[in-house]
């Protein structure tokens, strides 16, 4: 079979694919390996898809999905957390090119992100992957980032589709939310991204939905997903996240990964016999597979080496703009004299990046000690540079040697900077954080600083929200989440001012995380989570329930300050054009954020006391005026009706906010809509956590019962298996073996990483991803025995 390079690349892919046995269309949609499609004989090679939120993680020999292995060097920019605290598109979309440009280099046609998973709680054990706790900011962030991967001829994936805001559990987990929180909250992300970048994968969460596992759902992926939003590109599973891959093809799941051991190969070519899955789902699914292979191969530059150290420079500049200053009572930026007391281990040993699929190898690594003392030296020679650790780097323990060490340094400096933050073992992929503090140590050594040294400045590096019941006490606190391999380098910039802090939070930073209404089902029952809260997270709660939180969503300060002088709202009905003018009346260049929110009548509907539909980022040097345009639209205005399936106006007097954060509002603007396609009243609730009748009513079924452990599936937990001594042996003859393959003689915190991930892995894993010939058949035969029956195990044996 030879190339057919005429015609396009979706005339040739079907070609192909009408030249082909069952058997060899089942093959393409199963991967080769872990990172590799198969290839088609000598006609159409494999492709390489590798994880990429935030830094090509493209690994070579023994490879893995939670960051256990090593990977080739790359770039490791700021984590989405920093990159949505840019607010910046712009800015992002070149992040989104330098990554692209690695990937191409390294000769991988997709990359797996951006994450788009809402921040549903700050105990989210990879919130540091995704963006936000708002849709919006969420799915137009991301779009950035895919047009930027894409605009080098690089796939992006958008993930994880859907509901997939928590690591316990998370591959078994049936995640219970209504049709509207749904829509309106965890879908709508995925439709601005979709809307506005076109990415070329979107990759199903390990989760359940309402009792349907994400790969085969036929609401998600078939109704939504490639029926009302006209989807066509390549559905891809998360790696050993595929159910049942017949149901999953006919929905729409058209790549299984990573697929080596093709457990399912006998079940497709089974059910396509009987009729029970169409041939035409299954070429479509081998279409999209040999498509997105025929697209690699017509891209120009692939092996081109990257230009790393202009990456550098760039992860440099985006660390800058997405640091924020939550607090400044005028320290910042310093103007070093005497000396300055650097307290913390992490200004020697950077905590930069989170554990897990997106961890990444970097080119180089800039700690904030090296670029501090090198620039002071350049720059303020007469001034005298200390350090303190203060902490252990690793478990952010700490002693009184530690302590005293410390509290010493910064009694005797004029100024102190001290580095805080969660410990990388805190902050992983698969599993959630255990609390919502700083470790003990951290803590002591806080309070024990800033009583010897009120002049102090305190930088968090971590990846989540935390509890910050000392927060006024600083002279100034900075946010600087995990800012890649280039953090250090710009928190130097930051704390000198050769660089503006230009974030703004885009999470809401809570007082007390047992205030928040998700906190009552996080992270649920083992088998079930309830989002009983609906849409009211992060400054959807704190707003409409009258919860201050510590800092509000949006906010950020500025070495400079900005006036707004005019505010305009233009335009008719839902098609509204908000303009803003604003002055820099300070002595150095900087940024704002414009922000804009909605606020709806809420007589027919219950629901938040506002939300963000438009934002803009301006940039102006002092003295200078600027203006920002935010457009508004119908679907700015829009509710999800459950009774019609249809996004509809509610009418009646709606307000445009415009201001600097949720919580701070320079301007309100009526707008009397009116609808011909009002929504259907709905239910309501007293509080913001729903209670049983009043779930039931939104529901519109009575509140699941979680599922029992007994009797064990496919999709039963290798964890649960250990309550019976059968399934302890099973566990021991298989599961060893699996661990082997990725502990590798790891640290502690690897192995403890690796423990979480295992026991949270469904029984079909150690079919689809084990390192031995575990078929399905042979695993129907044990959970038979395991379940007591044994009768079934030996007549599934017979007719194998």
């Amino acid at each position: 079979m030879s190339p057919d390079h005429t015609g396009s690349v979706g005339e040739r892919a079907r070609a192909l694919v009408a030249g082909l046995t069952v058997p060899q269309k089942i093959r393409l949609v199963s991967g080769k390996d872990f990172w590799r499609t198969e290839d088609l004989e000598a006609t159409v090679p494999a492709i390489t898809v590798a994880d990429g939120p935030h830094g090509l993680r493209k690994q070579v020999g023994a490879s893995d999905h939670v960051g256990l292995g090593g990977s080739v060097p790359a770039t490791c920019f700021p984590v989405a957390a920093v990159l949505a605290s840019t607010w910046d598109p712009e800015l992002v979309e070149e992040v989104g090119r330098a990554l692209g440009r690695e990937a191409k280099a390294e000769d991988v046609a997709i990359l797996l992100g951006p994450g788009l998973n809402l921040k549903r709680h700050p105990r989210g054990g990879r919130n540091f992957e995704y963006l936000s706790e708002d849709p919006l900011l969420s799915g137009r962030m991301a779009a950035a980032l895919v047009r930027g991967i894409q605009a080098e001829g690089v796939g992006a994936c958008a993930k994880h589709f859907a509901a997939n805001n928590q690591e316990t559990a998370r591959m078994v987990v049936d995640t219970v939310v209504d049709e509207r929180t749904l829509r309106e909250t965890y879908l709508r992300g995925f439709e601005i991204v979709l809307a506005e970048s076109s990415p070329a994968a979107v990759m199903t969460a390990y989760n359940q939905v309402n009792g349907e596992f994400c790969s085969d759902h036929a609401h998600l992926v078939g109704e939504v997903l490639r029926g009302e939003w006209g989807y066509d590109g390549l559905v891809v599973s998360d790696w050993g996240g595929t159910n049942d891959r017949v149901a999953g093809l006919a929905v729409g799941l058209d790549l299984e990964m990573p697929g080596g051991a093709h457990a399912f190969d006998a079940e497709i070519e089974a059910a396509v016999a009987a009729g029970r899955l169409p041939v035409a789902s299954l070429d479509r699914a081998a279409t999209r597979v040999l498509e997105a292979a025929l697209r690699w191969q017509e891209v120009p530059g692939r092996g081109t080496p990257a230009d790393l150290d202009a990456h550098h420079t760039l992860a440099r500049r985006v660390a800058a703009a997405g640091t924020v200053l939550l607090t400044n009572d005028g320290i910042l930026p310093l103007r070093p004299q005497g000396t300055l007391g650097v307290v913390g281990a992490f200004a020697t040993q950077p905590r930069y990046q989170g554990a897990g699929s997106s961890q990444v190898t970097p080119t180089r690594l800039d700690s904030l000690w090296d670029v501090l003392t090198a620039t002071l030296a350049e720059q303020a020679p007469d001034v005298s540079v200390q350090h303190a650790p203060g902490y252990d780097a690793a478990t952010g323990a700490t002693t009184d040697t530690l302590v005293g060490q410390a509290t010493r340094l910064a009694a005797a400096a004029d100024q102190v900077v001290l580095l805080v933050g969660m410990p990388g073992r805190e902050e992983a992929e698969g599993r959630d954080r255990a609390g919502v503090r700083l470790p003990d140590g951290h803590e002591r050594l806080v309070r024990a600083v800033l009583e010897v040294n009120p002049r102090t400045v305190v930088v968090l590096c971590h990846g989540g929200g935390v509890e910050l019941d000392w927060a006024d006490r600083p002279a100034a606190l900075v946010e600087a989440y995990l800012g890649g391999q280039a953090g250090g380098a710009a928190l130097v910039d930051v704390l000198l001012g050769a660089a503006e802090p230009g974030g703004r939070l885009a999470e809401s930073v809570p007082v007390r995380v047992v205030d928040l209404a998700a906190d009552a089902n996080f992270p649920g029952h083992p088998r079930q989570v309830e989002y009983r809260e609906r849409s009211f997270i992060g400054y959807r709660f704190h707003d409409t329930w009258s919860v201050p939180a510590r800092f509000p969503f949006g906010h950020g300060l500025s070495y400079t300050r900005f006036e707004h002088r005019a505010v305009e709202v233009s335009g008719i009905g839902t098609d509204l054009t908000v303009t803003v003018e604003l002055a820099n009346v300070g002595d150095r260049a900087g940024s704002e954020v414009v922000q804009v929110y909605v606020a709806g009548p809420g007589r027919l509907l219950q629901r938040p006391l506002k939300e963000l539909q438009g934002f803009a980022k301006v940039h102006a040097a002092a003295g200078e005026s600027v203006r920002a345009r935010v457009r508004l639209y119908r679907r700015s205005f829009t509710v999800w009706d459950v009774a019609s399936g249809r996004w509809v106006v509610e009418p009646g007097r709606h307000e445009v906010l415009v201001g600097s954060s949720s919580a701070h509002l320079y301007h309100r603007h009526a707008v009397d809509l009116e609808s011909d396609d009002p929504p259907a009243p709905a239910a309501r609730t007293v509080g913001p956590v729903a209670g049983d009748e009043e779930y039931a009513d939104l529901l519109g079924h009575p509140v699941p019962v979680p599922a029992r452990a007994r009797p064990f599936t496919r999709s039963s937990p290798l964890s649960d298996l250990g309550s019976s001594w059968a399934g302890r042996r099973l566990l021991g003859l298989v599961g060893r073996p699996m661990a082997r393959r990725f502990a590798d003689g790891g640290s502690a915190e690897r192995e403890e990483l690796l423990e979480s991930v295992l026991a949270g892995l469904p029984v079909r894993a150690l079919a689809q991803m084990g390192p031995g010939p575990v078929t399905f058949a042979r695993l129907d035969r044990l959970l038979a025995l395991l379940n007591g029956e044994p009768l079934r195990a030996v007549g599934r044996r017979r007719t194998d």
